[in-house]
């Protein structure tokens, strides 16, 4: 039984050997043993103490400046009511200098406006009178117009309004410059059926083709369909415009104008 104990603890102590040191990644040259964690040594402390926070400058108080006042407004020179107004503000007592400084600033405002006196804000002041305001117009004004029209005045000028209207009767539409050329128009509103129908027999070789290359020529669907029936059409398709027979060339479709007319 010893020796299977001796044998145990060997083998344990061969593992234990084996096993490879875990690194210590707090440590330092010179400085064996510290782990991982805070750093508590000697060397982290001086280095703190290097870095300290420098003091803060002291600060140095002034006054400030005076604020500059500024120049009073100009003035005529020889201005009365300004002079008087100047004169009792000079010999005014400390009672009455608000009064008259506010009497003095009134009269050079006034020198320099129209002539109108200054209006201060105070519940004590009357509001100033408005000039060259006319108020309500003449026409908007019931009164004014109550006495210059009536209901019997009101009736004859609309009937000499309505006597100056002028009823226009429709007429035939001009004939369409041009010659013998088709009207489109009158086309899609003689033939009722839809878009698509076969009324008229087609035949050829190779008509999808055809039928692509001939109407890529013409500028529009409309212009497509003017050239069809000037050719014939829609009974004759000499150029494949019309494939599928109902009579519309290249993909021209009378619908919008049955929509305009109502049809």
């Amino acid at each position: 039984m010893i020796p299977k104990l001796i044998l145990i603890a060997g083998a344990l102590g061969a593992l234990a050997a084996c096993q490879p040191a875990v690194p210590d990644s707090g440590a330092q040259p010179g400085v064996p043993g510290r782990g991982v964690g805070f750093d508590t040594s000697t060397q982290a402390k001086q280095q703190v103490t290097q870095q300290q926070v420098p003091a803060a400058a002291p600060v140095q108080s002034s006054a400030l400046p005076t604020a500059a006042t500024s120049a009073p407004a100009p003035r005529p020179a020889a201005d009365p009511v300004i002079a008087t107004a100047e004169s009792a503000l000079n010999n005014s007592s400390p009672a009455t200098a608000a009064a008259n400084a506010n009497d003095v600033e009134n009269a050079r405002a006034a020198s320099l406006n129209s002539g109108a006196g200054v209006v201060n804000a105070s519940p004590a002041n009357a509001a100033p009178t408005l000039v060259n305001n006319p108020g309500i117009s003449d026409e908007n004004d019931f009164g004014a117009v109550s006495s210059r029209q009536s209901i019997e005045s009101d009736k004859a000028r609309i009937a000499a309004n309505r006597a100056q209207y002028t009823v226009v009767q429709p007429t035939a539409l001009p004939s369409r410059e041009g010659g013998n050329q088709p009207n489109v128009v009158a086309y899609a509103l003689q033939n009722k059926h839809p878009k698509g129908t076969q009324l008229y027999r087609r035949l050829g070789f190779n008509a999808a083709n055809k039928f692509e290359k001939n109407c890529a020529v013409y500028r529009s669907a409309d212009e497509a369909q003017i050239d069809f029936l000037a050719r014939g059409g829609p009974e004759k398709d000499r150029k494949g415009l019309d494939p599928d027979g109902d009579g519309y060339a290249c993909r021209w479709d009378p619908t919008p104008y049955r929509a305009a007319s109502g049809g």
